[in-house]
C-alpha cells in the first residue's frame, strides 16, 4: 500500500475517534458500520478499524499507520484475534465479518 494512502486512512479513523462516545459507530468511505461490542480499547478500535478499512494489513502497516509500536500493535491483534474479531491470512490480518 502507498504511504499516502496509510496517511488518508489514518487521518478518517483519528477524525472518527475525537467525538468518541459509548455507543461509537463510524463511517467508512463506502459504508457504515457498528464497531463490535468486544473492543474495549481505543488502540483495539482503531487497529480493528484499521484492518477493516485496508481490507488487510501487516504489523508493521498497522503500526506506521497509526504510529503505534510493532509491539503494541502485534499485542492488539493477538488480543483481536483470540476474541476472533480477526484472523491471520499470510503476512496479513483481516477482519472477520
Amino acid at each position: 500500500m502507498h504511504p499516502s494512502s496509510h496517511r488518508v486512512i489514518r487521518e478518517i479513523v483519528v477524525d472518527v475517534f475525537r467525538p468518541m462516545t459509548a455507543q461509537l459507530t463510524t463511517t467508512t468511505a463506502t459504508n457504515r458500520a457498528a464497531l463490535p461490542t468486544e473492543l474495549n480499547s481505543a488502540q483495539a478500535k482503531l487497529v480493528y478499524l484499521y484492518l477493516d478499512a485496508t481490507a488487510g494489513a501487516t504489523i508493521r502497516e498497522v503500526s506506521d499507520a497509526l504510529s503505534m509500536k510493532q509491539m503494541a500493535a502485534l499485542s492488539v491483534t493477538k488480543s483481536l484475534s483470540t476474541q476472533g474479531l480477526i484472523e491471520k491470512t499470510g503476512d496479513e490480518y483481516v477482519t472477520v465479518h
